[in-house]
């Protein structure tokens, strides 16, 4: 991920509304949920609801896939991945030995799920 895209990533993510949204997919993982649904929890209405969905899809964040009337929203977990490998690329120095126990930290979290 380059900076341009990454400031387009963060900036999305800097929002109340789609930090929420982008957690809630990312837990919900490859099911997904609808935008309807999204709304509903988050108490946003529709239309304030689809214009966030549209910014982390622009961000490449999200996916989405239509099922009849209704949009199922998906994390992009590549996208998420390239978030994580971009804020670590630096860390320490290049050192990344030194970064070793938040990697610990990440895979316990995963293997625990």
């Amino acid at each position: 991920m380059d900076e341009a895209r990454a400031i387009v990533a963060f900036s999305a993510l800097g929002q109340e509304t789609r930090l929420a949204t982008f957690r809630m997919l990312v837990k919900a993982g490859a099911e997904g949920i609808t935008s309807g649904e999204i709304g509903e929890r988050l108490g946003v209405r529709q239309n304030t609801m689809s214009t966030n969905l549209g910014i982390l899809l622009t961000a490449g964040l999200v996916s989405r896939q239509r099922q009849g009337r209704a949009v199922r929203y998906y994390p992009d977990m590549e996208g998420y991945a390239a978030i994580i490998k971009f804020l670590i690329r630096d860390c320490c120095g290049g050192q990344i030995e030194l970064c070793r126990d938040l990697m610990d930290d990440i895979a316990d979290t995963a293997a625990a799920r």
